[in-house]
């Protein structure tokens, strides 16, 4: 709602709250949808390292939008960024049980 103005104003920052909530819970959507965000810059600050952090997740449990967002990213990215949101993804998975 908060993402595309719907029934309330406009809001990347709040969207972006209810996005992580959800996408810490393991929902597959709320983290493409929080890569997005990041990917865009749009209610957080542009991190490609946490766009691609939050893409690999949902790509793990099989979304393939969310596999080819994480590759379009990583063309933005150093070798080392992209080590550094593997690292984080894996660290993630490992503390969440998934």
């Amino acid at each position: 709602m908060y993402e595309e103005g719907r029934g309330t104003p406009q809001d990347y920052a709040e969207a972006a709250k209810w996005y992580r909530k959800a996408a810490e819970q393991g929902n597959e959507a709320a983290q493409w949808d929080l890569g997005a965000l990041y990917a865009k810059g749009q209610g957080v600050t542009q991190d490609y390292i946490a766009a691609h952090m939050w893409f690999s997740l949902a790509a793990a449990q099989g979304d393939e939008m969310s596999r080819e967002e994480r590759d379009r990213v990583a063309k933005a990215m150093s070798p080392a960024q992209i080590a550094e949101a593997q690292r984080l993804a894996r660290e993630w998975m490992a503390n969440h049980g998934k």
